[in-house]
């Protein structure tokens, strides 16, 4: 089969490698739609350390092409996604309610062991094939009626922005900003206003991407470029600042804006990967003293988390297919990566087909 690998820092290639075997608890999934996400460019500049010759790719689209012996309640040909986070669910994180924390006994070698499996610790999606790990607890099937475009978010971007309005502990009422609206951050703004926030605040700088946070629910937009970002939130609010401030981009800049705009008691909830020590400045953090909340969330997976988010699509709660604005062949994912890398074209998410 036809695969994206890591050749080495600053090369993804297109090769050739065998289609998986599946052992008992797998499914070989055909995949018919797949994605880059942005954590693959951590990869793809070696930011993020993975092993030469992986399989890329943490967002499968597809149709089940052989399953295990021990795997029941599916049909071979049945179109399904998976999570980009595909938890065992029986793990100690798992059982402690962590399913993203799968596997992980420590953070001090940045990298996830268990939950993160695909194009991390296990060959991925940007390919013909994939071979999905524990597949009771991870296949979710698509409902009839959903294209693969609307749910081609589902395995991260949207279950990653929604986790930062989740974790956010957002209530009805909230005033909320987000930091960055590529496709998490416009996630986190969709979410935001399912969990009840009453004034949403995005922030970015190109127009498409503002339209797009109106379009998801914002009620005020902020070009970073022409305005102080902190002074246009402390002034929306009034000078007391928001409830929820979340990051969506893994900048200090971004980070420590947030920190800027919170109000006494209110939570910066950071959806960012990091490439850099972040600093906390001292006024920002208030010396400690201001009852803020910091918290960090891995995006979400298993099948009824799947399930949970299709239903929100179905339930046209929220509409992601402008989120894909560019689409390319598999045989082209080189020339894809060129065009995610350096966000030209304005590209959100490029669509991926075998």
């Amino acid at each position: 089969m036809k695969a994206a690998i890591f050749v080495e820092p600053g090369r993804i290639e297109l090769d050739d490698k065998p289609v998986p075997d599946v052992g008992p608890n797998d499914a070989l999934v055909r995949i018919t739609t797949t994605t880059i996400c942005g954590t693959d460019i951590h990869i793809l500049k070696g930011e993020y350390p993975v092993e030469r010759g992986l399989t890329i790719g943490h967002e499968p689209v597809g149709v089940i092409e052989k399953l295990g012996a021990n795997v029941h309640g599916y049909e071979e040909g049945q179109r399904v996604i998976a999570g980009a986070i595909c938890p065992s669910g029986y793990s100690n994180a798992c059982l402690d309610g962590l399913h993203s924390q799968d596997g992980q006994s420590g953070c001090h070698g940045l990298k996830p062991l268990g939950g993160w499996r695909f194009g991390n610790t296990i060959d991925g999606t940007q390919a013909e094939y994939v071979r999905v790990p524990d597949a009771m607890a991870n296949l979710s099937p698509v409902p009839d009626g959903l294209t693969d475009e609307q749910v081609l978010m589902c395995p991260d971007i949207m279950s990653t922005g929604f986790a930062g309005a989740e974790s956010g502990n957002i209530r009805i009422g909230d005033t909320v900003v987000v930091f960055a609206q590529g496709p998490i951050g416009l996630c986190a703004t969709a979410g935001a206003k399912l969990k009840g926030a009453t004034t949403i605040i995005a922030v970015d700088s190109v127009p498409e991407r503002l339209e797009i946070a109106r379009n998801m629910g914002a009620d005020h937009v902020i070009d970073f470029t022409r305005d102080n970002p902190v002074d246009e939130v402390m002034r929306i609010t009034e000078k007391r600042g928001v409830d929820v401030a979340i990051e969506a981009l893994g900048l200090q800049t971004t980070f420590e804006n947030c920190l800027r705009v919170l109000k006494p008691g209110g939570t910066l909830s950071s959806l960012g990967v990091y490439s850099q020590d972040l600093k906390v400045p001292l006024d920002a953090f208030c010396a400690g003293l201001g009852d803020h909340k910091i918290i960090t969330s891995l995006c979400p997976g298993g099948k009824e988390r799947m399930r949970r988010l299709m239903n929100v699509i179905a339930g046209g709660r929220v509409d992601l297919e402008p989120l894909v604005t560019h689409r390319y062949g598999l045989d082209d994912i080189v020339a894809a990566y060129d065009l995610f890398s350096n966000q030209r074209d304005g590209v959100l998410k490029v669509a991926i087909t075998p």
